[in-house]
């Protein structure tokens, strides 16, 4: 039974999916309460089987409900258990102070004939309804759109689970440039400082405008397209510069793949500079991500051995219907979710001018130092000097993104992919992606940088579909 609350308390009632997405949901309401229908355990219960990230996330969540159970006594259950975070969560929610109800009782309210049925999603309804009778202000937290609507016409307060938001608005992401007039550097003139580190010109500037500014970043000088600085270092107002270097030029082509616009130019000064261990590239389709990406890997593991090899993994979810399990190793599994990769490396190799054996010998080498890797088997893996690319990354939750990049080892980088308006993945958004929030959680790290691409360069075919489709 659940006791009437104040005015300041709320009782949430969760449906499955929130739990299914997020196990430490049951901490992140703060001092508010949290109610757990019958039907929402059942639903767990059958979602726990498998190796699935889901099924992952349910065990979670019924081993947080068992240890928040053996707490409390048995006949002490209807009172409500109090929401102690176990162990390491007690990071993710130290201002939780609710109590945790589950339904312990059989509550008779009919619903419309309009929602006919024993469903789960009527069922979780009409235990809503219910505690409105003997609650003040209860809320049902649904990632459920369709739910959310059958709520409302119920009158029924309803919301999204909005606690993994990095943002509230996608457009509120970085770019990874600032765009400077003319005016800026005549204001930092008189102040500007030089000098020589390693070969390298160093300018120091001042002003309350480096308060907006990231480590990583570049500056974009409208009037002048070859006067663009990247941001090595910043504190209090003070921040480092140091001049872009052009690729856009054939004398400093990358596996012979050039800069086509400013933003490419950014992107390949961040995957050509071994001093950024962790680069983000968002943008549409044919913008040059994963060409970029690759070139730079390419160039770095063969010519001038920074890496040892390539590593590519993506997760593999289809565009379509799925077409089954695929025979073979794991390379020969992941390889026909690999057609980016494939398409990209013929573009490369045709810019090879060497004879035909020679062209084959490079490919023959290309192939032993590009390793296409799956997903599922990363957990527990350390890499050391390698160069991994993880494409498609928008369809990674928060927690994927975390147990990719933490299995980088000394002398790693990592090169993120994506493009936010291609979530594939169920109950992500943009403003819940990992790759989202990959970028607003390392963008104050001196050792990562991020571009968001603008311009299509695939064809013009390709441009004109983006833009009218």
């Amino acid at each position: 039974m659940v006791n009437q609350l104040d005015g300041a308390k709320r009782l949430f009632v969760l449906d499955t999916n929130i739990l299914m997405h997020d196990p430490t949901a049951l901490f992140r309401f703060q001092e508010h309460d949290v109610y757990l229908p019958m039907v929402v355990l059942e639903e767990l219960d059958r979602g726990k089987k498998g190796g699935s990230e889901i099924a992952r996330n349910v065990r979670q969540t019924s081993r947080f409900i068992d240890e928040l159970v053996e707490q409390c006594a048995l006949d002490e259950i209807d009172q409500g258990i109090e929401l102690v975070p176990p162990g390491v969560l007690n990071h993710a929610a130290e201002s939780s102070s609710g109590r945790l109800f589950f339904q312990t009782s059989i509550d008779k309210v009919k619903l419309p004939e309009s929602l006919p049925g024993n469903t789960a999603d009527n069922s979780i309804l009409a235990t809503v309804l219910a505690l409105q009778e003997k609650v003040d202000d209860v809320r049902l937290v649904t990632r459920d759109i369709n739910l959310r609507i059958k709520a409302s016409i119920l009158g029924i307060h309803s919301e999204d689970y909005r606690n993994d938001k990095v943002l509230d608005d996608v457009d509120l992401l970085q770019t990874g440039y600032h765009e400077v007039t003319s005016d800026f550097w005549e204001d930092v003139g008189k102040d500007l400082k030089s000098w020589q580190d390693e070969g390298h010109t160093l300018y120091q500037v001042e002003g309350e405008t480096v308060n907006e500014w990231m480590p990583g970043e570049f500056l974009a000088d409208q009037n002048n397209p070859h006067n663009d600085y990247i941001i090595r270092k910043i504190e209090g107002q003070q921040a480092v510069l140091e001049r872009v270097r052009n690729y856009s030029s054939e004398q400093h082509s990358v596996w012979g793949i050039e800069a086509r616009n400013r933003e490419q130019n950014y992107a390949m000064n961040l995957l050509m500079d071994p001093q950024f261990d962790f680069v983000t590239l968002l943008g549409p389709a044919g913008t040059g991500k994963t060409l970029l990406a690759l070139a730079a890997g390419l160039e770095q593991t063969l010519e001038k051995n920074l890496y040892n090899e390539i590593i590519m993994t993506r997760i593999t979810i289809p565009l379509g219907e799925d077409i089954g399990f695929l025979p073979g190793t794991e390379e020969e599994k992941m390889a026909p979710w690999m057609g980016a990769l494939m398409d990209n490396l013929e573009v490369l190799t045709m810019h090879d001018k060497s004879s035909s054996f020679e062209r084959e010998a490079t490919q023959e080498l290309i192939n032993h130092r590009i390793k296409i890797r799956s997903m599922n088997f990363m957990r527990g893996r350390t890499f050391v000097g390698r160069y991994l690319i993880i494409d498609e990354a928008q369809n990674l939750s928060s927690k994927q993104i975390k147990a990719l990049v933490t299995r980088a080892g000394p002398g790693t980088k990592i090169v993120c992919i994506g493009n936010l308006a291609q979530i594939d993945t169920l109950y992500l958004t943009e403003t819940s992606s990992g790759l989202t929030y990959a970028v607003d959680r390392f963008k104050s790290w001196a050792h990562s940088g991020h571009v968001t691409l603008q311009l299509g360069e695939r064809s013009r075919l390709s441009d004109y579909a983006i833009s009218i489709l």
